[in-house]
């Protein structure tokens, strides 16, 4: 598996705060941040240098032939819009139905369905797919481990050796720790060694070094986790 080396982190003003990194999140009604929640670069994509980046970003992770991805957390889809334009059909669940209905309006007549649902338990029932895609998402549910195990539950069993290669059964998981006086986010660190015995292979991507996928430069620790089973 591939090493990873610390990251140091800064003030980051965007994020929720809750007290202490090891505290539960403070609630936030997503319904009432759902109407201006696009307005962040990152999120609505609307700069092409910032949506272009994402792009990117995502034909790295993502494999090559049409797959069927589940964006966990999917807020207004952003992320579901270009992995459909890349050619993958998407299931999105957030718990928020204000966002969940902007992502549908979104991605209509696009190979896409958006439910309401708990990103932690999914409520996808039987079905399982080639990649669970996660932005944001995991630093803020308890227990993460048991919500990894039970995300790898949902995968196809395939893939090959390498994280960046064409297969299924691949989890994409961009977190991050935000705040340096009370930080809030999950360290890579920590994401790793929860992530490592659940998979064959995880490879760490750091971000916080690209400003164009946040439309500003950042200071703090971003990074993604792209793993096979």
């Amino acid at each position: 598996m591939t090493n990873i080396d610390d990251g140091e982190t800064s003030p980051a003003p965007r994020t929720p705060k809750n007290p202490a990194a090891d505290d539960p999140p403070r609630a936030v009604d997503w319904d009432a941040e759902a109407p201006a929640f696009d307005d962040e670069p990152d999120h609505g994509l609307r700069e092409p240098v910032v949506r272009e980046a994402w792009a990117a970003r995502l034909r790295d992770w993502l494999p090559r032939r049409p797959s069927d991805v589940l964006d966990l957390g999917c807020g207004t889809g952003s992320l579901s819009l270009l992995a459909t334009e890349q050619g993958h059909r998407v299931i999105g669940v957030d718990s928020s139905p204000a966002m969940v209905a902007l992502a549908r309006a979104k991605l209509a007549g696009r190979p896409a369905v958006f439910l309401v649902g708990d990103a932690a338990a999914p409520p996808v029932g039987e079905e399982r797919f080639d990649v669970i895609l996660v932005r944001h998402v995991l630093w803020t549910l308890p227990d993460p481990g048991r919500v990894l195990r039970r995300w790898c539950g949902l995968l196809r069993p395939g893939g090959t050796s390498h994280a960046f290669s064409s297969g299924g059964g691949r989890l994409v998981l961009v977190e991050g720790v935000w705040g340096t006086v009370s930080p809030v986010g999950i360290p890579a660190e920590r994401l790793y060694g929860l992530l490592a015995p659940l998979v064959s292979d995880a490879e760490l991507v750091r971000l916080g070094d690209d400003p164009l996928l946040w439309g500003r430069e950042v200071e703090d620790e971003r990074y993604a986790l792209v793993a096979h089973l």
